[in-house]
C-alpha cells in the first residue's frame, strides 16, 4: 500500500512538474511593435505603438499552443511626424479618445518547423474584431548573464485597415490611393521568464 502511495505522489508531482504554465513578460528595451503602409504608391511609411502591455503563457518551456494577450494604447502611435501621429490619433483613425485601446488574443500558435509558427487571434480595433493569421519566427531561447532566460521572435503579417473602420483616404489623380489599406506588420519581441 506504502508502494502504490509513493506511486500516486510521484505522478502526481511528474505531471505538475510537465503541465506546470510559465509567463513570460515583454523586455520592452528590446521589443518593438512596428508596422508599415505604402505612400503614394512608391514608396513605406513605418511607425510603432510606444505605450503597449502583453503576456505570453506556455506549458513549460513549450512554446507551441501558447497563450498570448496583448493590448496598445491606441493614441501612443509615433510616425516620428506629430502631425502625422495626431491625424492618426484623429477619428479619421484610431479615434483614441474614444477608442482607447486595440487588443490581441490568440487563438491558436502552431509549431510549423524548429524556426516557425502560425498565430491566429482576434484583432480589436475600434470595437470590430476579427480574425488574423501571423507568421512568427522564433529565434531561440538563451540564458542571459544575469540569470534570466530570454526567447527571441519577429511577427509578420498583413492586417486590411479598412475592415477595422480605419478609412481614411485621398485618390490619386494617377489611380491609387495615398495611403494603402494594407498595413505590414513588424513586430520584435523579446521575452523573460518569469521567475
Amino acid at each position: 500500500m506504502k508502494n502504490i502511495n509513493k506511486i500516486i505522489i510521484a505522478f502526481a508531482l511528474l505531471s505538475t512538474t510537465i503541465f506546470a504554465q510559465t509567463k513570460w513578460n515583454f523586455d520592452f528595451a528590446h521589443s518593438e511593435v512596428g508596422f508599415s503602409v505604402t505612400h503614394m504608391l512608391i514608396s513605406e511609411t513605418d511607425g510603432f505603438f510606444k505605450d503597449y502591455t502583453g503576456s505570453i503563457v506556455t506549458i513549460g518551456d513549450n512554446f507551441e499552443n501558447a497563450q498570448i494577450n496583448f493590448e496598445a494604447k491606441t493614441a501612443s502611435i509615433f510616425t516620428d511626424n506629430e502631425k502625422r501621429d495626431k491625424h492618426l490619433a484623429s477619428p479619421d483613425f484610431f479615434d483614441a479618445e474614444k477608442y482607447p485601446t486595440l487588443t490581441f488574443v490568440s487563438t491558436s500558435f502552431t509549431k510549423v518547423d524548429d524556426k516557425n509558427y502560425k498565430l491566429v487571434g482576434n484583432l480589436t480595433i475600434k470595437e470590430v474584431t476579427k480574425e488574423v493569421t501571423l507568421d512568427v519566427k522564433y529565434n531561440g531561447t538563451i540564458n542571459d548573464p544575469w540569470g534570466n532566460t530570454r526567447a527571441g521572435f519577429k511577427v509578420s503579417g498583413e492586417v486590411d485597415r479598412f475592415t477595422y473602420g480605419l478609412t481614411w483616404n485621398a485618390a490619386l489623380e494617377t489611380g491609387g490611393l495615398v495611403v494603402s489599406k494594407e498595413v505590414d506588420l513588424n513586430i520584435k519581441i523579446e521575452l523573460i521568464k518569469e521567475k
